[in-house]
Formats: structure tokens, sequence, C-alpha cells
């Protein structure tokens, strides 16, 4: 597990004087019925559920319990690392039993005159003023979808489904005079005010 993460969590952890994180890796994860949790040497995880299967090697200063149809993840001690990496751990588990069962769904938006979207099998193509349109493929495990002037991004990967919807977001960002480009449904533009013509 990279340390940089760790050390994210690890300054929230103090900032909230430990509380915070604390209660977030104390907290049981219910196993929805239809999904089967492993929890192999190394602590690598595997979740299956309806959706699909995720596995994911955990830290392994961290212990993971099943426990009358709940998960419960443990620590040996409270040392500012090891909290950080309590309810990293949790929270990472959570989500993958999440996206085994629900899924995930990140929405964009395209905005601009011209400015389309258009799905062939398993291809994403957007016209976004450029002199090519751009041409995308859903990775493995990861689809789109689009309605009108919104691209769907849906997966069982937390991270995966962020990631490539950030990636599409990035081919024309949203730029703050007229809120051209790709944002995200939810994402609201700082807008800037344009230079008037000279008098």
């Amino acid at each position: 597990m990279s340390k940089n993460i760790a050390d994210v969590f690890a300054d929230m952890v103090e900032k909230r004087k430990g509380a915070g994180m604390s209660r977030i890796g104390k907290m049981p994860i219910a196993i929805p019925g239809g999904v089967t949790v492993e929890v192999a040497e190394n602590n690598k995880v595997t979740v299956k559920g309806p959706k699909g299967t995720l596995s994911r090697t955990l830290p392994s200063v961290i212990t993971i319990k099943q426990e009358n149809g709940e998960l419960k993840v443990e620590r040996p001690n409270d040392e500012k690392e090891t909290r950080a990496l309590h309810g990293l751990t949790r929270a990472l588990v959570n989500n993958m039993v999440v996206g085994v069962t629900e899924g995930y769904t990140k929405t964009l938006e395209i905005n601009g005159v011209g400015y389309r979207a258009a799905k062939q099998g398993k291809k994403l193509t957007l016209t976004l003023g450029y002199s090519h349109p751009v041409e995308m493929e859903d990775p493995e495990g990861i689809e789109t979808k689009v309605t009108d002037n919104k691209i769907e991004v849906s997966g069982i990967d937390k991270e995966k489904v962020g990631q490539y919807a950030a990636v599409i977001r990035e081919k024309k960002k949203p730029e703050p005079y007229k809120g051209k480009g790709i944002k995200y449904t939810d994402e609201r533009i700082r807008r800037k005010v344009g230079k008037a013509g000279k008098k």
C-alpha cells in the first residue's frame, strides 16, 4: 500500500484527534446475500457478487475477520500510520462489497455548440472542436453509455470508474467563461467574466 496514501489518512486522523478514522475502521461491514468474501494469505481479499469479482491485497498489519455475516477490520495498535491504514482498509473493503452488488457510476456532461459524444461497440467518439474526433475504447471492466449530451461511466471498481471518468474529462476540460467542455454533472464551474472591449 502506498505510504503517501497512508500519510494522507494519518494527517486526517491527527486533525480529528484519531476519532474520525477510528470510527470508520470499527464499523462492521454487512455481507449482503449472494456475496462471498475470501481472505487469503498476505491479506488478499476476494469479493464475489452478482456484478462480478474484485480482488485486492490489503495491508498485512490489519486483520480482516468474518463473523455472523459481517466483516470486521481490526488494528493491532494505536500508532498514527496503523490508525490511518485501519480506516483506509475498511473503506476499500466496503467499496469492493458495494461494487460487486450495486456497482459505481460517474456521469459527465458535454456542453458546447457542435460538441457531442457517440458510442459504437466499445468505442467512444468525442467531437470537441478539434480537427479530428477523439476516439477512446472502454477499458476492461468499464462500460460507457451516451444519452443526449451525457456520458455515463460505470463498473464495479470505484477507483477505475473515477479514473476513466477523469480521463474523459481531460479531453476537454470546461472553460471558465462559457462553461464549454466536459464536466461532471454535479460539478460547479467557477465562471469568469470576459474582458470588455475597449471603448
